[in-house]
This record gives C-alpha cells, sequence and structure tokens, in this order.
C-alpha cells in the first residue's frame, strides 16, 4: 500500500541535509509499510486461514468470511446502524475500483493509513479528488490516484454527500509519555511486539490499535492509542493558536478547536500519525495543488517537532 518512494528518492538526493534527515526519521514510523516481522516471535509464520472461516466481531449481528474480509471491492459493514443508509459505492465497488468503505470504513472513520472522511466539507473532498486525478496530489502510493481517475462521477458526488455528512465519532486516546511499545508493521498499523518490550518513545507519535485483531477484521469501533512525547499537546496548543516562527497559527484557518472553518478540514480526533504524514507531503512539495498553497507555505516552517506537536494536540481535541 504506502511505500514512499517518491520521498525516498527525494530524502536520497538530500543526504546532507538536516531536514530530510528528520524526515527519514520519521517515515519509519509515519509511512505505514504491510508487515515486517515482529522480532519477538521470528519463528512465528502468519497461518493462512480458510476463505470459508465465518468471522464476527463484538457486538455486530453481522458475519463475514475470511474471503469476504480479504478483497477491496466490498467492505465489511459491522454496524450499519452507527451511520444512516451508505450509497452503493461506499460499499461495493465494482471492479477495478475499490470500495470507498474498504480503506475509508462505511461510517467515514479512517485509520492511521487512510484519511478520515466524516465530516469533511463536501468541497473539500470533491477537491482532493481532482487534485488526485490530475496528479496534483502524489500519495506515497498510487491507489487513491488510480482510484480517483476510475471514480464515476455520480459516484463521486454521492460518497462526498454522504461521508460530509458524518460526525466523526472519537476512538482515540492520546497518551504522553516517556517510554512506548516496541512495535513492529501489521496490516499497515503499528502493533506492539507480543513480547511486551518497550523503548524510549524519542521524536515519534506511536499510534496502535487497542485491538490488533478487530483492526484486521476492519472493525470500526475498535479504538487506538496514539502515544506522543511529553508536553506535545501543550506545545502543540501554542502552535495552533499563536503560531510559531514564520509560520501561522492552525486556527487562522481550521478554526478554534481546530473544528474547521468552510473549506477548511476539521483536524480535531483524528489521527496524528496521518496529519504528520500530510504534514511532510506538504513540506516536500507532494501535494502541490493550488488550493494546498497556504498549507505548503506554513510546512515549510514546521520541523517534525513541530508537525509532532501540532498533531498531537490536533488529535486531543474532541471532534
Amino acid at each position: 500500500m504506502f511505500t514512499g518512494v517518491a520521498l525516498a528518492a527525494m530524502a536520497a538526493a538530500a543526504t546532507d541535509d538536516p531536514e530530510m534527515a528528520e524526515i527519514r526519521a520519521a517515515q519509519a514510523w509515519a509511512f505505514p509499510k504491510e508487515r515486517t516481522p515482529d522480532p519477538s516471535a521470528p519463528h512465528t509464520a502468519s497461518a493462512a486461514t480458510d476463505p470459508h472461516k465465518v468471522m464476527h466481531v463484538p457486538g455486530s449481528a453481522r458475519s463475514y468470511t475470511f474471503g469476504e474480509l480479504s478483497t477491496n471491492f466490498n467492505a465489511p459493514d459491522w454496524f450499519p446502524q452507527d451511520h444512516p443508509r451508505a450509497p452503493g459505492i461506499v460499499l461495493h465497488g465494482p471492479k477495478p475500483l475499490w470500495a470507498c468503505g474498504a480503506c475509508h470504513y462505511p461510517n467515514g472513520q479512517g485509520d492511521t493509513t487512510s484519511a478520515t472522511l466524516a465530516g469533511l466539507p463536501k468541497a473539500y473532498i470533491l477537491e482532493q479528488i481532482a487534485a488526485f486525478r490530475d496528479g496534483e496530489r502524489k500519495p506515497p502510493d498510487p491507489e487513491m490516484s488510480q482510484e480517483a481517475r476510475n471514480l464515476d462521477d455520480a459516484d463521486l458526488q454521492q460518497a462526498a454527500d454522504y461521508f460530509s455528512g458524518l460526525k466523526l465519532r472519537p476512538i482515540r486516546r492520546v497518551v504522553e509519555t516517556t517510554s512506548v511499545p516496541k512495535t513492529h508493521w501489521d496490516g499497515f498499523v503499528l502493533a506492539p511486539d507480543k513480547n511486551g518490550a518497550r523503548e524510549p518513545i524519542g521524536e515519534r507519535i506511536i499510534e496502535v490499535s487497542e485491538d490488533q485483531r478487530l483492526y484486521m477484521l476492519g472493525d470500526e469501533r475498535a479504538g487506538y492509542v496514539a502515544y506522543v512525547p511529553p508536553g506535545s499537546i501543550a506545545r502543540g496548543a501554542g502552535i495552533a493558536s499563536q503560531g510559531t516562527g514564520a509560520a501561522q497559527a492552525c486556527e487562522s484557518c481550521h478554526g478554534a478547536d481546530l473544528q474547521g472553518v468552510g473549506m477548511y478540514p476539521p483536524l480535531a480526533g483524528r489521527s496524528p500519525t496521518y496529519i504528520v504524514r500530510q504534514l511532510i507531503l506538504f513540506k516536500t512539495g507532494q501535494r502541490n495543488n493550488a488550493e494546498a498553497v497556504p498549507m505548503r507555505l506554513v510546512a515549510s516552517q514546521l520541523s517534525v517537532g513541530d508537525m509532532i506537536d501540532v498533531a498531537a494536540y490536533a488529535a486531543s481535541r474532541n471532534p
């Protein structure tokens, strides 16, 4: 999914640039990989699951086979009572198009790898799809650009209407700490190593699912915990309200408590890992449509530490 090829090439071309060294270090935790070995279980191979095996999640009356959960053309909808009736494109993608909900979930919640669409302004969603189609917004991996080009305009309008009308439900705890679980990549999210080992957090955000099994089953109610450096929320509050250096205050565009204003999207309660990744993409020129100019200017003035702080603050706010 996320390879970071373009960003890696850019970083490699600037090996002596301290800012790029910071960004390369952030890539290790902010840009997902599909899977890396759990060093505490080096001899455990992932067992193949019978595609006919029936899977369940707590609290849901629905069931899906493992095979049904292993395709992006259909999105599991474990809790249809949690959201209005979804348009067809959200739950079912006619090949080669994926279902929107396969990555963004039927309730628009998203996760650390995909945007949280719930509550984004419709015009902003349409603007981003146009940027993907035109190659002006370059994701770390090409899937979203391909999806945008394959998406029928009528389906796009229905999906944008649907997701913009949803209210984001808080499912994320933000915890300031000096130490975090050692982690590995599993299904594009960080998962704690099985031996429970810990390490200093350093200048990172470590965001993990509260229950990795439920995440892998596409349970949109499964929560997350985002570990952030001590003091980062307070420092981020200062950047949000007052700016830092030449960077203007986040709230001057995104509104009080980062709830969003007009075309400027809400940031409150959203994945801090995702926010940092987008700030890096602004800073490195991977988001370069005309409407992104203000954010490119702001991001150019932020260090990775600043990005971590403001993302921690944004994630700690109630949406």
